[in-house]
């Protein structure tokens, strides 16, 4: 198993104040307990299609967002309720998407792969494979011409950094200046083949150096290492010179997606990272050490019990949509 990078040097105490650890660790145990109960949902039938879960990724959306602004948009691929959760999607709405009810964000039609919020500016999970990086610089060429300051979060993973797309879209942002933020989340598998396997390129964090783009690898299981990264990054895009890559080594826990049994890997290389480099306890131990006590950690653990608990309630007692959805938004030529 390789090795991770190693968090930047903090000369200066830590990267993190007080507040943005209570909440970066609200968030990362939000997204990892929806997800367990999302998975659990699946299991039991409730929910449909493909289902891929974020778990072992949460320091990767929860510093992005740490360093986000108000105006920002963000877009992923369809691993993609963590960055739904953290752009401040309620955890009702996207487990009735998930579950098909029409009090998900899609009315119950999109599922897993196919929702977003414009209210808060989270642009889709996209099923395509590297299709987002296109439209995520698209949205970036939106802030360029509006000046409206904001930057565009374009997540995709290792297995869509070689996609054609993706390298169109870095000679187009570097060409105009946009204020887009690439972010390769690499947790090693792709669909089930490793990195080593699949990719001549084996530093992925220079795959946008042709085009000039300044880059950076960051330890994406450390959720300081990214929040400082992704503030550096988008200081740079927001300044108005131009696009910033940043490769996220992380790993997820899971399979590719519910149907995938993860036989490519040994179960001991999981266990291991949950033991040594689980970004939820890090942080956790961290914060302790900076003087916060149990009681903080149990509340934040009820509350967000209560929270997961609510979602799967409303899930599943939401009705299915009408039958008369079936022609509601669709773009339909005369």
């Amino acid at each position: 198993m390789g090795s991770m990078t190693d968090a930047p040097n903090r000369q200066n105490g830590p990267a993190l104040s007080r507040e943005e650890m209570e909440r970066a660790y609200r968030e990362m145990l939000l997204v990892r307990r929806f997800e367990e109960k999302a998975g659990q949902l699946y299991g039991m039938g409730l929910i449909g299609g493909f289902c891929h879960l974020y778990i072992g990724q949460e320091a990767v959306v929860a510093g992005i967002g740490l360093a986000m602004k108000k105006g920002d948009r963000s877009i992923t691929s369809y691993r993609d309720h963590g960055q739904m959760l953290v752009a401040g999607m309620t955890a009702r709405g996207v487990m009735a998407e998930l579950t098909g009810r029409s009090g998900g964000y899609s009315h119950g039609k999109g599922g897993s792969m196919h929702m977003f919020s414009k209210e808060q500016e989270f642009y889709g999970g996209h099923g395509i494979v590297g299709a987002q990086v296109a439209i995520g610089t698209g949205l970036a060429l939106t802030s360029a011409y509006r000046k409206d300051g904001a930057v565009s979060i374009v997540y995709f993973g290792e297995g869509a950094s070689n996609q054609g797309q993706v390298y169109e879209s870095f000679n187009l942002a570097a060409l105009h200046k946009l204020p887009c933020l690439y972010v390769i989340e690499n947790n090693r598998y792709g669909m089930g083949t490793s990195i080593e396997r699949s990719s001549a390129s084996k530093d992925l964090s220079k795959n946008a150096a042709p085009w000039g783009i300044p880059s950076r690898k960051v330890d994406g299981m450390d959720v300081a290492a990214v929040y400082q990264a992704a503030r550096e990054a988008m200081e740079h895009c927001r300044s108005g010179k131009g696009p910033f890559l940043l490769e996220m080594e992380t790993y997820r826990y899971r399979g590719h997606s519910m149907s995938d049994p993860a036989k490519y890997r040994q179960r001991s290389e999981v266990d291991e990272m949950r033991r040594t480099r689980d970004p939820i306890e890090t942080l956790k131990a961290e914060m302790i050490k900076h003087g916060i006590d149990e009681a903080f950690f149990k509340a934040v653990e009820q509350d967000v019990k209560a929270t997961v608990k609510d979602a799967a309630e409303f899930a599943e007692t939401s009705p299915e949509p009408d039958a008369s959805e079936l022609w509601t938004d669709v773009l339909v030529g005369e």
